[in-house]
């Protein structure tokens, strides 16, 4: 009990901020892996890609920000990695398009 009473009441727990906005960072992270089953002809390169950035920088401030926010660290970490998945996917496709009218021609 007094462990979790420690953790109720510490910097980072569920009474700041330092919480919850990772927990609410989890919905791209879930939307991302929802999408990987739609086809890649729906993604969006653009959002895709700023959505990679985004988390690259909120990675950096989780790490550098006092105290350090391992939680919103690891939420976007894993956010990164699904959409460098998503672009990917998105890259292939504009690929295959792109040989499949060169071949067309």
């Amino acid at each position: 009990m007094n462990s979790f009473r420690a953790f109720l009441n510490s910097p980072i727990g569920p009474k700041t901020t330092h919480f919850w906005g990772p927990m609410a960072n989890w919905g791209f992270v879930i939307s991302g892996v929802l999408d990987s089953k739609k086809p890649p002809d729906a993604i969006s390169g653009n959002m895709t890609a700023v959505l990679c950035v985004y988390s690259i920088l909120c990675m950096r401030f989780a790490w550098m920000v006092r105290p350090r926010n391992h939680l919103l660290l690891v939420c976007h970490a894993s956010n990164e990695s699904v959409q460098l998945y998503q672009l990917s996917r998105w890259l292939k496709h504009k690929r295959y398009l792109s040989q499949k009218e060169d071949n067309l021609a």
